[in-house]
């Protein structure tokens, strides 16, 4: 279980690094481009495993609908929010403002 796990995690880094500075996409999007379209889960996982790969932007992942779901597992209080913001994006009350128009959706490139 746990090389399919890191398998599928690796797959999920590998989208997640093409999300371009100032945009953000959610767990759902990157599941479904992996075709693995009710894992969203298991892409949070992978996220909140990623703290530690400074390659990978888990930023710049939210859920669908623009929240920053995944905030508590940054270092510091609002280092999420404040790297989304360092990039252009406008956040009130942990929700992205204008979502529809930072939202990238990902393409199989993996």
């Amino acid at each position: 279980m746990k090389a399919t796990n890191d398998n599928f995690f690796e797959r999920v880094y590998a989208v997640v690094r093409q999300i371009p500075y100032g945009k953000v996409t959610s767990y759902g999007a990157i599941a479904k481009v992996l075709g693995a379209a009710r894992s969203a889960r298991m892409v949070g996982w992978a996220m909140n495993a990623a703290h530690n790969l400074e390659d990978v932007p888990a930023h710049r992942v939210v859920n669908r609908k623009g929240l920053l779901t995944g905030k508590h597992h940054f270092d510091g209080t609002n280092l999420m929010q404040q790297l989304l913001e360092s990039e252009g994006i406008v956040i009130e009350d942990n929700q992205i403002m204008n979502f529809e128009s930072v939202f990238w959706e990902p393409e199989m490139k993996v």
